[in-house]
């Protein structure tokens, strides 16, 4: 699992990093959103990279 956080604002970047980050659940500076690892969520952090700060966590079962 990987916690991802926004970090940096959206104003001023691209309407495609805005949609990603919407897509995501990242409206404001401060949310995260806890998301299952795979490519799908690697492509969204690497359009996001100068964004967002990305955390790894561990699944307590």
């Amino acid at each position: 699992m990987k916690k991802v956080t926004l970090i940096r604002s959206l104003i001023c970047s691209k309407p495609n990093q805005r949609d990603t980050a919407a897509s995501l659940g990242l409206r404001k500076i401060g949310d995260s959103i806890i998301h299952a690892e795979g490519p799908v969520l690697d492509g969204k952090v690497k359009v996001l990279s100068h964004l967002v700060k990305v955390e790894d966590i561990k699944e307590e079962a």
